[in-house]
């Protein structure tokens, strides 16, 4: 019987004692957020780029599109001078008094906007407040390929660069977003790739 009762007062005392330990507190203190300071000298030691925009925000990757075998074409021999290829133009070559404006449907947006010919169809996405995919803004990748649902591309946007879709692509609608312009009314679905 004296052993039940010692031991109760043993537990009984202990509990008191961690009770009391706990109610004046440990006396440890957090330490000072120092998160933003460490960030800040991070960012203060990578480089300044020249890249347009950061290249996290495609859809796939953000890479060009494979080309199949025996597709290739522009491939130098030995000798051969280069030629160059001019399927572009440069819209900062439209005049004020030139510029014209269409009306492009949205499909997955469910709008409709304006969108004048020397404005690519991914700027006047993104001025609507829309998160339209893109990555390298210079029609090298097909991040931001989007598809025309009213004919061959070629009939309704040009493309001032276009470095990753075939002909084919463009007969059956496929264009950049991030360097097509308008040439007619048209209605295009974002977000799609061939």
């Amino acid at each position: 019987m004296v052993e039940l009762v010692g031991l109760a007062a043993g537990a009984t005392l202990t509990l008191l004692v961690v009770a009391l330990h706990y109610a004046k507190g440990t006396g440890w203190e957090a330490p000072e957020d120092i998160s933003q300071e460490v960030l800040e000298q991070r960012a203060a030691t990578v480089p300044e780029t020249d890249f347009p925009e950061p290249y996290n925000r495609s859809i796939g990757g953000g890479g060009a599109t494979a080309i199949p075998a025996g597709e290739a074409e522009g491939e130098l021999g030995e000798g051969e001078e280069a030629e160059e290829e001019d399927d572009g133009f440069d819209p900062d070559d439209i005049a004020d008094d030139e510029v014209e404006y269409y009306e492009i449907e949205f499909a997955k947006e469910g709008e409709t906007i304006e969108v004048a010919n020397n404005e690519t169809i991914l700027d006047a996405g993104e001025e609507e407040g829309w998160d339209l995919p893109y990555a390298c803004r210079e029609g090298q990748c097909i991040s931001c390929a989007g598809h025309i649902e009213d004919g061959p591309a070629e009939d309704y946007i040009r493309h001032s660069n276009n470095d990753s879709l075939m002909d084919d692509d463009m007969e059956e609608g496929y264009c950049l977003t991030c360097v097509a312009y308008p040439t007619s009314e048209f209605t295009i679905e974002t977000g799609e790739s061939p």
